[in-house]
């Protein structure tokens, strides 16, 4: 697929209704994250304790992505997002409602992680079914939304944690905005798979090809590259300037800024650039952002570094699952729950392994994990690339 300026993105109620719910969708993630630190002070456990959270919602994805074709296939695609949303407020509750049991607060997260994956696989999935060409332009703006909103969260938590409230009132927010979504659009149609027969994809016993697989080895890299940044920045960040931990938080919300804006741009850029040229130039800004952050031992260069880092990842997971669905020969929701897979994965090892080499050599040379990453990425783009123009030379005039 290639970007033309002619190509448009035409914005439709569902549209909108698909921006809004993954507006809902970072007021769970980025609530849940924020509230983490909080909770471990609640329950008296250890960082590493606390972190089985993070696990657990990984977990409940991957288990999502392993039925969510049978799902689609039964309920469709606006049931299945309806669901997830109502499954999204029932975990934050429940974290909410018991912040001090460890077992209900696993489950909380765990549900919610799940639920979740029938929010955002779906939705993207739907996005790239209504826009066509302009399918990654749609999937760009949608996670654009999603980072915007999840910028605002943090602060929403502190100043409920700082409150006669109390931070559990945050999460509240998640609930209540899901219930005003579906009561003022709860109609609207959301674009559904084509073919079906017997409420199952007929096409879902069809094998993907390696191009496929490829696309989805790309999604794996970008996913840890991400989460590696989310986690781990703070304490590099903390490591090279000599700033308290306290301090260095704040780090991430540089990180985030950029994304906020890379996406922002990128839904523009992706009308108008081929998407591989895009995608290339958006791992080639993410690896000038991690060279400077890497280096620098001055916070402004730091928070420079993180910026630049951050404009480039925007571009990441929206490129590489559009490549994934574009590789999907039309079967999007199976493609989704490979998604949805392949990013759990990501999740739930990229930070581990970064952790573990930190704990071995230190943070800066574990975070040599990140270009590595990159080199990954961009080898899987070129590998589809090249393949495609020695086909292209192959075929007759």
């Amino acid at each position: 697929m290639t970007a033309t300026a002619h190509v448009r993105l035409i914005r439709d109620r569902a549209t909108w209704l698909i921006y809004l719910q993954f507006g809902v969708f970072a007021t769970y993630l980025y609530g849940l994250s924020s509230a983490l630190p909080l909770l471990r002070l609640d329950q008296g456990v250890s960082q590493a304790v606390a972190g089985l959270h993070g696990t657990a919602m990984a977990a409940g994805g991957i288990v999502t992505g392993l039925v969510l074709p049978w799902v689609v296939g039964r309920i469709g695609r606006r049931a299945a997002i309806w669901t997830g949303m109502a499954g999204i407020s029932v975990g934050t509750l429940m974290v909410a409602a018991a912040p001090t049991l460890l077992p209900v607060t696993l489950l909380g997260y765990g549900v919610a992680g799940a639920l979740s994956a029938l929010v955002l696989f779906p939705g993207m999935a739907a996005l790239d079914d209504r826009h066509g060409p302009a399918g990654p332009a749609a999937i760009s703006e949608a996670n654009a939304v999603c980072v915007i909103v999840g910028i605002g969260v943090p602060f929403v938590v502190s100043a409920a944690a700082q409150s006669a409230l109390g931070w559990r009132a945050a999460l509240l927010v998640t609930s209540v905005l899901a219930a005003l979504l579906a009561l003022a659009m709860g109609r609207v149609r959301i674009p559904e798979p084509e073919k079906t027969v017997g409420g199952a994809a007929t096409d879902g016993e069809v094998r993907f090809g390696w191009r496929f697989y490829l696309a989805a080895a790309v999604l794996f890299c970008c996913v840890a590259m991400e989460f590696c940044f989310n986690l781990w920045a703070a304490k590099l960040f903390s490591d090279q300037t000599g700033l308290p931990a306290a301090v260095a938080a704040t780090a991430v919300a540089a990180f985030t800024a950029g994304m906020a804006a890379g996406r922002l741009a990128g839904a523009w850029l992706a009308l108008r650039i081929p998407p591989t040229a895009l995608f290339l130039g958006a791992l080639l800004v993410s690896a000038v952002g991690w060279a400077i952050f890497w280096l620098s031992t001055d916070p402004v260069f730091s928070y420079v570094g993180l910026a630049v880092s951050g404009l480039g990842v925007a571009l990441h997971f929206p490129m590489a699952l559009s490549r994934l669905l574009a590789a999907s020969g039309g079967r999007r929701d199976r493609a989704s729950a490979m998604a949805a897979i392949f990013s759990g994965l990501a999740v739930g090892s990229g930070p581990f392994l970064l952790g573990a080499l930190a704990d071995g050599f230190g943070t800066q040379r574990a975070f040599l994990m990140v270009p590595a990453l990159i080199g990954l990425a961009v080898a899987g783009l070129l590998v589809v690339a090249g393949e495609r123009s020695l086909r292209s030379v192959g075929e007759p005039a």
